[in-house]
């Protein structure tokens, strides 16, 4: 039951995060094209009326009429939501998946022995930390004020902040997460090779391991 929940959330934040990245660059791109739609169809009628071409005159002022007739105004703040929401819950993806950036100049210079602790350590103070973001986010957003709207899309302030607490309760999950299968299995995820340090212990372990007498 465990197995499929994790699979579940695994699946959930991925589609997450591939759904808002996907929506907010569509909404930029549309907002782009039609800004400069708009801008460039009247440079465009003023050079065809200065030239005599009637028809082209005509036809771009139309299609300015036609832009500025739709309202997107509310586009980039959307946009800028959707990417921030992006980036919390793909901050959460990338600790399950070992592709945050770390310096582990030190740490490959311990045995496999002394290494342990220093990585438990290090997810431990992940955990503490992103425990205390959201903890601090969540009491953020339970403050605010329940009639403060954003300017644009005029949403509740508190449906846009919700992502602090959301994103980072859930990297400090995935921490813990990452710390207890580490202590089980000896695994940790590390910048897109997560096998590293499992590989590298299996080795120290072998090299340990007395040679089997030679079959005469």
């Amino acid at each position: 039951m465990l197995a499929v929940l994790d699979r579940i959330l695994d699946r959930l934040e991925e589609w997450i995060v591939c759904v808002l990245i996907a929506a907010a660059t569509c909404i930029t791109f549309v907002a782009v094209v039609h800004r400069y739609g708009a801008s460039n169809s009247v440079v465009l009628a003023g050079w065809a009326k200065a030239h005599g071409l009637t028809w082209l005159d005509v036809a771009a002022e139309q299609v300015y009429v036609s832009l500025t007739a739709i309202n997107l105004s509310w586009a980039q703040e959307l946009a800028t939501y959707m990417f921030v929401w992006m980036a919390k819950f793909g901050a959460a993806l990338g600790v399950r998946t070992g592709i945050h950036v770390g310096v582990d100049v030190f740490i490959k210079q311990l045995s496999p022995a002394s290494r342990k602790p220093v990585i438990l350590f290090a997810l431990a103070c992940g955990a503490l930390f992103t425990g205390i973001i959201g903890t601090l986010g969540a009491l953020y957003v339970y403050e605010l004020d329940a009639d403060q709207v954003s300017q644009e899309l005029e949403w509740p302030s508190w449906i846009i902040y919700l992502c602090i607490p959301l994103g980072s309760y859930l990297m400090c999950f995935r921490f813990l997460q990452v710390m207890w299968r580490y202590l089980r299995t000896g695994y940790v995820p590390h910048q897109g090779h997560g096998v590293e340090y499992q590989i590298e212990e299996a080795a120290a372990e072998a090299a340990r391991a007395p040679l089997a007498e030679p079959a005469r």
